[in-house]
C-alpha cells in the first residue's frame, strides 16, 4: 500500500479511450445483479452504521438492497419516494435509508446536502459518457464542508471492458478539479481472483479524499 499525493500510478489518459463509447443499460445492470455478476460487489459490509452515523445509499437494484438487509439480518420498511419513480427501505432502526432509484433522479431536494460521501463503486460503474452528470450530481450533494472519499480503478483497459471501468487520474481532476481540492490517500493492490479471471495482470485501487475549495 502506498499513501501520498504522488502514489495513483500510471495514468493512462490514452487507455481510457478504449471504454469511452461503452455503455450498460439499465437492464444489463439490472440483470447482472440477478446473476451475482458485479464485479466490485463484497459479501461483507462495512460498519458506517454501527459507528453511529445516518447512512443513505441509492442503488437502482431492489433486490440488491433487499439481499443487504438480509445478509446483515436488519429488518425493514419500505415506502414510496415523492416525486420520482422509486421506493425507500429504511432499517427499523431508522439508520439506514437505502433509495431504490436511478441515482440520476436522486438530489439534494430528497435529502438534503451530505457532511459526508462515500463512492466505493459509483464511478466506476457510471458510463463513461455518463461522468460529467454523475460528477456535478455529488458536487450538489456535498455540504460546504463535506468530505468525500473516491475509489478509481487503475488496471490495462485493453484486457477488460468494464465494468468496474478503467479511470485514471486525470480523469478525476477533470471531473471535480475545478471545485475540489483532490489528495490521493492510498492506492491499494487489488489483483485478487475476480480481477485475474477478467485476464488483468494488474489492478489497483486509488483512494482519492475531495474536499470544496
Amino acid at each position: 500500500m502506498e499513501s501520498s499525493s504522488d502514489a495513483c500510478g500510471k495514468d493512462d489518459s490514452a487507455g481510457a479511450k478504449l471504454q469511452e463509447s461503452r455503455v450498460l443499460t439499465e437492464e444489463e445492470w439490472l440483470q447482472k445483479w440477478e446473476t451475482k455478476n458485479i464485479g466490485f460487489h463484497n459479501e461483507q459490509g462495512h460498519p458506517l452504521a454501527d459507528m453511529g452515523h445516518q447512512v443513505i445509499g441509492v442503488e437502482i437494484s431492489e433486490s440488491a438492497l433487499k439481499e443487504f438487509f438480509t445478509e446483515q439480518k436488519l429488518s425493514f420498511s419500505e415506502e414510496a419516494i415523492p416525486g420520482i419513480t422509486g421506493k425507500l427501505l429504511k432499517s427499523t432502526t431508522g439508520n439506514i435509508s437505502l433509495y431504490c432509484c436511478n441515482i440520476f433522479d436522486f438530489t439534494s431536494a430528497i435529502t438534503g446536502k451530505f457532511d459526508a460521501i462515500w463512492d466505493r463503486g459509483s464511478l466506476v460503474a457510471v458510463n463513461p459518457c455518463d461522468r460529467e452528470r454523475y460528477s456535478q450530481l455529488i458536487l450538489s450533494l456535498m455540504g460546504s464542508r463535506c468530505h468525500c472519499l473516491l475509489v478509481t480503478c487503475l488496471y490495462d483497459p485493453s484486457k477488460h471492458k468494464g465494468p468496474p471501468f478503467y479511470v485514471p487520474d486525470s480523469e478525476v481532476k477533470h471531473l471535480f478539479g475545478k471545485s475540489c481540492d483532490i489528495t490521493c490517500l492510498e492506492k491499494v493492490d487489488g489483483l485478487l481472483e475476480r480481477p485475474k479471471k477478467w485476464g488483468l495482470d494488474y489492478f489497483w485501487e486509488v483512494l482519492y479524499m475531495l474536499v470544496l475549495k
